[in-house]
This record gives C-alpha cells, sequence and structure tokens, in this order.
C-alpha cells in the first residue's frame, strides 16, 4: 500500500509556507537518517524528495499534500544533529524549525525518523525532549533496519521502546527500511490514520 503524495512547495523561510490550517505530520530526524528515502518509498517515487549520502541535503521546510488533499500534509524538515553546512544557516535552520513546531497550529505530530544503529543519540533524546515540552505526540520509526541482523534490530528496537515515554507516542516504536519496504505498508496505513483522527478532533 502505497500513499499518493505530492510535492507542494519549498519553503527557505516562513513568509512562503503555506497557509496555517488543515493537518500537517513532520517528518524529522537526524541529518541522513533516511527521511527522504522514507518519503520516496511511501509514495513509491524515487525522486519525489531528493536523497543523499551526505548528511544536511534537505535544507529547506518541504511540503507534501497527501492524496491530492491540500489540507493533508507531510512536510518534511532540515534535519538535526550534523548537516553539511555553515554554522550560520544550521543556525538559521534551527530558528525556522523551533518557530515552526512551536507555533505551527496545524502540526500534530511528529514522525520521528532514527538509524536504527545510532538509535538515541544525544540530539535524539534532546528533540523528543523538546517534543514533549510542547506536547507534540509522535510515531517513532528506526529506519534502515536491513543494516543489521533481526536479533539485533529487535534488541534495538526494544531499547527504544523502554527509554521512551508512552505518553508521548501515537503508537508503539517499529522498525522501517526504505530499502526491503519493511513497516512502509504498516506506516502508511498509520499516515492515514492519524490524519483522519486529527481531522475528526
Amino acid at each position: 500500500m502505497f500513499l499518493k503524495i505530492n510535492f507542494d512547495r519549498s519553503c527557505p523561510a516562513e513568509q512562503f509556507f503555506p497557509d496555517d490550517e488543515g493537518i500537517e505530520l513532520a517528518i524529522c530526524g537526524r541529518s541522513n537518517s533516511g527521511k527522504s528515502s522514507v518519503l520516496n518509498i511511501l509514495a513509491n517515487q524515487k525522486k519525489l524528495a531528493k536523497t543523499s549520502n551526505t548528511p544536511g541535503r534537505t535544507q529547506s521546510i518541504n511540503f507534501f499534500n497527501v492524496n491530492e488533499d491540500s489540507s493533508k500534509k507531510l512536510v518534511d524538515l532540515p534535519g538535526y544533529g550534523y548537516a553539511k553546512a555553515s554554522k550560520k544557516m544550521q543556525k538559521e535552520w534551527g530558528r525556522q524549525i523551533t518557530k515552526y513546531m512551536a507555533t505551527r497550529k496545524s502540526l500534530k505530530g511528529i514522525i520521528l525518523i532514527m538509524d536504527v544503529r545510532h538509535p538515541l543519540q544525544e540530539s535524539d533524546l534532546n528533540f523528543i525532549a523538546w517534543c514533549e515540552e510542547y506536547n507534540l505526540p509522535m510515531q517513532i520509526l528506526l529506519n534502515k533496519s536491513d543494516k543489521l541482523s533481526k536479533s539485533k534490530a529487535s534488541q534495538a528496537l526494544m531499547k527504544c521502546k523502554s527509554q521512551t515515554s508512552q505518553n508521548l507516542l501515537l503508537g508503539e516504536p517499529m522498525l522501517l527500511s526504505a530499502k526491503t519496504t519493511l513497516g512502509v505498508e504498516e506506516l502508511s496505513k498509520i499516515i492515514l490514520n492519524l490524519l483522519q483522527i486529527f481531522i475528526q478532533n
């Protein structure tokens, strides 16, 4: 099951954002956690979101419509942590992302993507704490599970479950692989379900 996702706009600054209405789920994670690859596999497209082996490729806040409905959006945020950009640029990204997440009324939840080989890094924990402070619920995904054996991936998943607050979670943390499509169908259903729930509320 794939989602029908189409690119809406890329916003280097707040004044380019779409109107603050409808429902938005933000896709977040460390630089090079595979956010863009996850977006591409959800849509069954190779070039919907730009991917790169260089951390920090996503440099703007990118909005995507779900199922051709402009009131339902996925929002791809620049990765936090290491990014191959100047300190000035990183500071500007941080300011834009913080303002978006703290003030955007249509933002209802976070899809947090972590590399299963390096989950719950200090920057991840700081981000999770920040989401708790602003009462932003999240779905945690451990991506690139194909890079580990099944047993090691399961161990990482159990560790993640034990170290994250259940009060904040939209659902249990889950394994994902953009390469093998493990978990992609389940994630597609979760996204559609969340969008529908938030609209009803």
